[in-house]
């Protein structure tokens, strides 16, 4: 009896390209073949030209005419702007949220945080973006705005290769950790004010780690192009 073999989607490469990016296995403006990717998953270049275009709608990769895909990069003013928005969006939505919130929602925002808090003491990082996500696509939800939570979704696949910087970092997933321990009390106790300010306070690490890279990146190469001309 023949066992069936499992069709790899276009879905499932994006899905896969989605994580390495937002893990830093591929870095802002490294190159995405179509032919070198069709060999690795073992498609047609169709099925990888269909992912493509799923990340690039996403905002996560860019695509060049006649020059195939990239993954995106931002300058430290695109840093700064999407943050801004990010902020403004995100407490707003927080702003929406009922409290004290639901016992439902704490229920399942508490078993999310278990599993997403698992997973960083495993080393799982695959994992630990996925239920970071989940945390809060769960949290946003709750505003009972959808087209809000739509703009929050999009500029959280937008800043995936900004907060590859900060992913890897063991205190900076404690941080996390115990930043949504403390978002889930403060929607517990109903502190709007409290958890409002966390909310715009827990997205700047991710940005500063970024900035902090690009500016180490800028001097190494302006140090590299100083010692070649002397």
């Amino acid at each position: 009896m023949r066992t069936a073999v499992k069709t790899i989607s276009a879905a499932d490469i994006a899905a896969t390209l989605e994580e390495e990016i937002a893990l830093g296995l591929l870095a802002p403006r490294e190159r995405l073949v179509e032919e070198e990717l069709s060999e690795r998953f073992q498609v047609k270049r169709h099925v990888i030209r269909q992912a493509l275009v799923d990340l690039h709608s996403m905002g996560i990769v860019v695509r060049h005419p006649n020059r195939g895909a990239t993954v995106r990069d931002y300058s430290a003013t695109e840093v700064e702007q999407l943050y801004v928005v990010r902020t403004l969006v995100e407490t707003c939505a927080g702003k929406l949220i009922p409290l004290p919130a639901a016992p439902e929602l704490l229920a399942e925002l508490t078993r999310v945080h278990e599993r997403h808090c698992e997973a960083v003491g495993r080393g799982d990082l695959r994992r630990v973006f996925r239920e970071n996500l989940l945390f809060h696509q769960t949290l946003f939800a709750a505003s009972g705005n959808k087209s809000l939570t739509e703009v929050i979704e999009q500029l959280h696949f937008k800043t995936h290769a900004i907060r590859s910087y900060s992913i890897g970092n063991p205190k900076l997933l404690a941080d996390v950790c115990q930043e949504h321990a403390s978002m889930i009390e403060y929607l517990r106790r109903g502190e709007r004010d409290a958890f409002v300010e966390l909310l715009g306070k827990h997205i700047q690490p991710a940005k500063n780690a970024y900035l902090e890279q690009s500016r180490h990146k800028s001097v190494t190469q302006a140090t590299r192009v100083g010692f070649h001309r002397t």
